[in-house]
């Protein structure tokens, strides 16, 4: 495990691994977002460390004022400058800051330790942070996370109503718990898309059946067929860029632009930890693809040769074609996910 004196090496170590990991799995943007939460939990807390050093000499000194003005006896300051400072210990003795010093570096960068102040050694400054992050990523990061189902969950029944049709596309987890908390206190009927050529839409039709919920499977090619009968369609994402487009399972591009044409909003369902600072300048790179074999075997080799085949996984969906974002905290439209950014990451570590 590599070691740290002050915040400035932790951040360039977790910085280092966060860029490694990311780079590793590309396609998971999920992986470079929970290290920048962790980066903004340690700058939060080393800002807060150094406001609090910053009011205990504040009111330091304004005891000290407070003394001077207080004591009659003391004799008035002296104008003669080389006594004074044979008195207190030269301009050069005395503790000092660098310059170049940066923020983070303030709690390490003291004068060395004598026998009298050897707690305050800049070792024992630096990994007195140690439990204070510690503690902050256990209760907002592994906290959030542990509960990120419950809360979405939770909302369930503020946008699912009686006798509504709810049509979703593909396996998410967080959409099944939705719906089945919803149906919990509501009675309606879903259509689930199965999504070719993964057919996941069939695992998530038996298990929302399982759970007592009217369901029906429809090919992908009838979702525009069967949309004019929809309320509302409820999807899950892989990751949300900073435009407010989302990176979802294959086939939601298609759902998502019926549900325009007929004026069906869009609810995408996400944990706060899928949104990215990404932005999405080429929408085509998103639309992630991956090997053919699950369509066309490699022992069809003479029908292999003659064709061209392309088996997409994920898709891009714009922002204009999502009406809200329900996430664990709460929910919000395309446009303030830059605010919901904001708050989660630290602007300096936007690329890692």
């Amino acid at each position: 495990m590599s070691k740290w004196r002050d915040a400035d090496a932790l951040i360039d170590i977790i910085r280092d691994l966060g860029g490694r990991l990311a780079s590793a799995q590309p396609k998971e943007l999920a992986v470079g977002n929970i290290v920048r939460r962790v980066l903004k939990i340690i700058r939060e807390v080393v800002r807060g460390e150094l406001d609090d050093m910053m009011d205990n000499d504040d009111y330091d000194d304004d005891n000290d004022s407070n003394t001077y003005s207080e004591d009659e006896s003391s004799p008035p300051p002296s104008k003669n400058l080389s006594a004074t400072s044979s008195q207190i210990g030269s301009i050069s003795e005395r503790p000092q800051l660098t310059v170049e010093s940066s923020m983070f570096r303030l709690l390490a960068d003291v004068s060395p330790a004598t026998p009298d102040d050897s707690s305050d050694t800049p070792e024992k400054k630096s990994y007195n942070l140690k439990p204070i992050i510690i503690q902050e990523i256990n209760e907002e990061i592994i906290a959030d996370l542990e509960t990120v189902y419950k809360g979405i969950a939770d909302q369930a029944v503020d946008y699912i109503h009686a006798n509504e049709v709810i049509m979703t596309i593909g396996k998410s987890r967080t959409v099944e718990e939705f719906l089945i908390r919803a149906a919990q206190k509501r009675k309606f009927q879903v259509i689930v898309a199965e999504t070719a050529p993964t057919y996941q839409g069939h695992d998530m039709a038996k298990a929302l059946s399982k759970a007592g919920i009217d369901t029906t499977v429809v090919v992908d090619s009838a979702i525009f067929a069967a949309m004019p009968r929809v309320n509302k369609v409820v999807v899950g994402a892989h990751a949300v860029l900073a435009n407010g487009g989302l990176v979802a399972v294959t086939g939601s591009q298609l759902l998502a632009a019926a549900a325009k044409h007929h004026a069906t909003p869009v609810l995408v369902c996400t944990a706060l930890y899928k949104l990215s600072p990404v932005f999405a300048y080429d929408a085509e790179t998103f639309n992630i693809t991956v090997a053919p074999n699950s369509i066309l075997d490699f022992q069809q080799g003479s029908l292999i040769d003659k064709v061209s085949v392309a088996n997409p996984y994920y898709d891009y969906v714009a922002p204009e074609l999502v009406s809200l974002f329900v996430h664990n905290l709460g929910s919000a439209p395309p446009t303030y996910v830059y605010r919901l950014i904001n708050d989660n990451y630290d602007p300096e570590d936007t690329s890692l």
